[in-house]
């Protein structure tokens, strides 16, 4: 149909829904200030949560080929993923904004009332899935092999743990009993209370929150001050803490703000049922 490629543009030009200039948390009703602020550091969270890689960057640089050099490499790479990915928030933000006002959905897929045309609704879920499986396996590396070292070293005459078993003859594919059994478990109960626990946008604000500072800017900042011995109260020593004590603060706040979202979502939880 020829209307589909012009939905979006059609609804930005048309009349849309009601808009200030303070906006509002997307999708949702705020009834006072502090509620407003309550969502908006919620918000963050789950901005932080999209940037939180700096985990997996030194696992991707790993298997990065030289040359040309590692580092040069990863910083094209970093370049651009950040920038793609800002740029799809800001498209979502703003075009989301323009087409619906305050009443912006804050699911785009599923929230606007509409869910024509269908395959195109079908599609973009299909390329969420496919995105979630890839960044999860990427994710819970660092996890499985921590957890597999540790057991490694606690029982090394364990059968159980180190042997390797190859099910095909003459193959190079092996399988450890531990493996199967710990990554199994794992995405199954993670699985489980992924779904037990409907509060998405609180979770994922908190898990932002905690993964953000340490891991994102405490972490890095801190390695790069050492390898590059820059000296205390220096002016580059004043900006990266200046940086490191700022994305605390915001994380902080981030977490106080999500452990409120959760408690008052509490009030009427429903087990396996998803709230926005």
């Amino acid at each position: 149909d020829r209307r589909w490629p012009r939905l979006g543009t059609d609804h930005i030009r048309g009349p849309t829904g009601k808009t200030t200039m303070g906006g509002t948390e997307i999708g949702v009703d705020v009834t006072n200030s502090a509620q407003k602020i309550w969502l908006t550091l919620q918000a963050l969270g789950n901005i932080a949560f999209a940037y939180s890689y700096s985990m997996v960057l030194i696992e991707i640089q790993d298997t990065v080929k030289a040359p040309p050099a590692e580092n040069k490499t990863m910083r094209r790479a970093n370049l651009l993923g950040v920038s793609t990915t800002t740029a799809f928030y800001m498209l979502c933000g703003c075009l989301g904004y323009a087409a619906f006002g305050n009443a912006a959905p804050g699911n785009m897929l599923t929230g606007f009332g509409f869910y024509e045309p269908f395959w195109l609704i079908d599609f973009a879920n299909i390329c969420i899935v496919v995105h979630l499986i890839g960044a999860y396996q990427l994710y819970c590396q660092p996890i499985y092999a921590a957890v597999e070292s540790w057991a490694a070293a606690r029982w090394p005459g364990s059968d159980f743990v180190v042997r390797q078993y190859h099910p095909f003859a003459g193959g190079n594919f092996s399988v450890s009993m531990f493996k199967l059994v710990w990554r199994t478990a794992f995405v199954a109960v993670s699985t489980v209370l992924a779904i037990l626990m409907p509060f998405f946008n609180a979770i994922l604000g908190l898990l932002g929150a905690l993964a953000f500072w340490p891991l994102t800017v405490y972490f890095p900042v801190e390695m790069y001050k050492r390898q590059s011995k820059v000296e205390r109260f220096s002016k580059k020593w004043v900006v990266l803490q200046s940086l490191s004590f700022t994305c605390f603060a915001v994380t902080a706040a981030v977490t106080v703000a999500s452990v409120q979202g959760i408690t008052q979502s509490l009030n009427n939880y429903v087990p396996f049922k998803t709230k926005l």
